[in-house]
């Protein structure tokens, strides 16, 4: 399989891809402050598009494409791609790389900040993700209308512990619990920093979520609030955690707030 995989990059599509990496790293200075490590092995691309199991028929959004390495292999299986990016240098070059090749009609690109864009429907997301919108982007994902049938992350590799961690483990925390109670989260590979272009300072891995179907039925923010009290202190009981004047202060806030919302009166 390895010399299969080696085959499939070689010749000109590999010096190609060489080249025009060159040639971004003349003309861009990358923002690290807006997590712009592009992605350069073409095998941990690859590996991460045939990880999202696209149909024909799909449509993905892809958050943050940066010059487009990932962008490519998506439009060669989606029917089409959303990429939301930040930067307009970035837009340029993704919209000069495909332009005049046969995918060219199936890239829609959406220039803003992901959290405050309205997204269109679409059946996948893959991202290589600025780390500092990992939790924001989870989140945002989960609590789509009509969440996506599968997501493809990458995360630093700490957070991406987190997302994984079970009950008793060291990393378990109140991320854990609560992206666990509305998706399946499994690890798929670790990069090293060295597959980017400028190398970050820490790891990533890249993670599968899908989020279940039908969801729990419970309130988003019932939950949240609950876990917000279970893990305001780490190492602690439940029981010991109601029990702190912290905890009760939230719990009376939160009481109180509900009777006003229901119009009625505290006993």
């Amino acid at each position: 399989m390895g010399k299969a995989a080696k085959k499939k990059y070689s010749g000109a599509t590999s010096s190609k891809q060489v080249s025009a990496e060159k040639h971004l790293s003349s003309v861009f200075k990358f923002n690290t402050d807006l997590g712009q490590h592009i992605l350069k092995n073409p095998l941990v691309a690859q590996g991460i598009v045939d990880k999202a199991q696209i149909r024909p028929s799909d449509v993905v959004l892809e958050v943050g494409p940066g010059t487009g390495n990932l962008t490519v292999r998506i439009l060669e299986q989606a029917k089409n791609v959303v990429a939301v990016e930040m930067d307009p240098r970035m837009a340029a070059e993704l919209t000069k790389r495909v332009r005049g090749t046969p995918v060219e009609k199936k890239l829609e690109i959406m220039l803003g900040d992901f959290m405050k864009t309205e997204l269109p429907y679409f059946d996948i997301c893959i991202s290589n993700t600025p780390y500092q919108i990992s939790s924001p982007l989870v989140f945002k994902l989960i609590n789509q209308p009509r969440p996506p049938r599968v997501s493809i992350l990458m995360f630093q590799r700490e957070f991406a512990l987190r997302l994984l961690a079970r009950p008793g483990d060291s990393l378990y925390c109140r991320l854990s619990a609560n992206v666990q109670m509305w998706a399946n989260v499994t690890h798929i590979m670790k990069v090293g920093k060295n597959n980017f272009r400028p190398p970050p300072q820490v790891e990533s891995s890249v993670v599968r979520l899908e989020i279940k179907n039908p969801r729990p039925q419970v309130d988003y923010n019932e939950w949240d609030g609950l876990l917000r009290i279970v893990f305001v202190r780490k190492n602690r009981t439940i029981s010991a955690g109601f029990k702190s004047t912290t905890v009760m202060d939230i719990l009376e806030k939160n009481y109180k707030t509900f009777l006003a919302m229901n119009n009625e009166m505290e006993q």
